[in-house]
């Protein structure tokens, strides 16, 4: 038996609102950008229609229908012994179309059922306020987040959940791995980029919209409840160089500098001298409007909340061959094993990337997302051993990282704590939770929820408060 963590550590799990609640028009929701993208799988990817086109499988749409057993899925998570709950809010739910004056309070209304049937089982909400989901309406009418237009949607949008859940909920991040602007910015932003457009120049100034966005929606937080802890969120890489030839070291440097550009705005609140060299060289003006360097400055996040799923090499070499599945182009390392979607298994990958941050930031961590996507199969009690394996390692390198090296992080959230929808490939085959659903990859199945052996392995973690792995 190893040393147990803070007894006021946030153990739980994690979920985002798209893939997981379905009831894609009950309750005045609106149409979303998750709504119109239909399934793939690993090497086909996920295909966007114009709105919905009937014939075609959504999905997102039904998933794993949370909206209608949140209360059976939350008994569930209490169960497990969860303290924490990362979860979404759907933006489409409560403006429907993203750009009305007065939101829509049967949405308003399931959330707060949500939080408190949470807090009924003393799970605190940890909230995403836009997880890969903007109001379908606001990319037809205003091309999403390349419109400055946007800042307002969201500030309002983030004003009303302030208020309206003032004292259920204090955790809450501005947007889901943020970074990941930069690599899909039709699924992070809901932009298109055109083959005439300088897609530098289309992703960063989105992206600096959402910075402002972030920045005013932390002060407005904190000016309704002192108590509010805000944070971004994004995804961390970890980069490996593939050799100590000092052309890959280099490489491996500019790989993480494009990653932090994010996360230095948003912690320190100004632009760093790197990333404006980068932006430069790229071509890209970005228009600011008066006071907004202002606006950054004053608004900066109180954590920092980042996923890991796996590592990443970065080479110097032109004749690579990319890993097929990843979201970040990376060689293969020799040393470590692989998913079956093609994602390396690296425990110390996580340790080394709180080190990172924190040595980087100086401020409070939270381990949002991290979790094994498998096939289960299906029997009594699902024997998901690989699951354990994967997570036992990475818990032990969040300990070594808070006990051995001092960081400071105060959660951790397992992604999928219930099987949900896959958001690269629209599967449920690729299943990460604790708790399984009948559920398959074309929309078939009972929905009824069933423990897997990782649930009695989780719930015997928190219980000893991460002593015994």
């Amino acid at each position: 038996m190893g040393q147990g963590l803070s007894e006021t550590f946030l153990w739980g799990g994690a979920t985002a609102a798209n893939q997981c609640e379905g009831a894609y028009r009950e309750g005045g929701k609106g149409l979303s950008t998750a709504d119109v993208v239909l399934a793939g799988q690993r090497g086909v990817p996920r295909k966007r229609t114009d709105g919905v086109v009937e014939g075609y499988y959504y999905p997102s749409h039904t998933a794993i229908d949370f909206y209608h057993h949140y209360k059976e899925d939350i008994a569930l998570f209490a169960e497990m012994g969860f303290r924490c709950y990362r979860m979404s809010i759907a933006w489409s739910r409560i403006f429907p179309n993203g750009d009305e004056e007065q939101p829509n309070e049967e949405g308003l209304q399931f959330y707060d059922r949500v939080f408190d049937e949470l807090l009924k089982y003393h799970i605190t909400p940890v909230v995403t306020i836009s997880h890969y989901e903007i109001p379908y309406h606001l990319v037809k009418e205003y091309r999403s987040w390349s419109s400055r237009r946007m800042v307002d949607f969201y500030c309002r949008y983030c004003e009303v959940l302030f208020k309206r859940y003032k004292g259920k909920v204090k955790y809450w991040m501005t947007f889901n791995e943020i970074n990941v602007n930069m690599l899909h910015p039709e699924h992070a932003l809901g932009i298109e980029i055109k083959p005439d457009e300088n897609p530098y120049q289309v992703i960063y100034q989105a992206s600096h919209h959402e910075f402002v966005a972030s920045a005013k929606a932390v002060q407005i937080g904190h000016s309704i409840d002192p108590d509010n802890k805000i944070g971004m969120m994004m995804l961390y890489p970890t980069f490996y160089a593939e050799t100590c030839n000092p052309e890959d070291q280099l490489v491996r440097m500019e790989e993480m500098n494009k990653h932090y550009a994010f996360s230095d705005v948003m912690v320190r609140g100004e632009y760093s001298s790197n990333m404006k060299l980068y932006l430069k060289r790229h071509d890209v003006s970005i228009k600011m409007e008066p006071g907004d360097e202002g606006v950054l400055k004053a608004g900066t996040v109180d954590y920092i909340g980042f996923s890991y799923y796996n590592s990443n090499v970065a080479t110097s070499r032109k004749d690579i061959q990319l890993i097929d599945g990843n979201m970040i182009n990376s060689v293969k390392n020799k040393y470590l094993t692989e998913s079956r979607w093609g994602w390396s298994i690296d425990p110390m990958g996580l340790r080394i990337a709180l080190n990172e941050l924190y040595g980087r930031y100086h401020i409070p961590l939270f381990v949002a997302e991290n979790g094994f996507g498998a096939i289960d199969v299906p029997e009594e009690t699902i024997q998901d051993d690989y699951r354990i394996a994967y997570l036992k390692e990475h818990v032990q390198a969040l300990k070594d990282a808070i006990l051995i090296d001092g960081v400071d992080c105060f959660g951790y959230t397992v992604w999928g704590c219930i099987d949900l929808v896959s958001v690269g490939t629209g599967e449920m085959s690729k299943r990460y939770g604790m708790i399984y659903v009948d559920r398959d990859d074309k929309g078939n199945g009972s929905l009824v929820r069933s423990r897997k052996k990782s649930f009695y392995w989780y719930q015997n973690l928190i219980k000893t408060n991460g002593k015994i792995l």
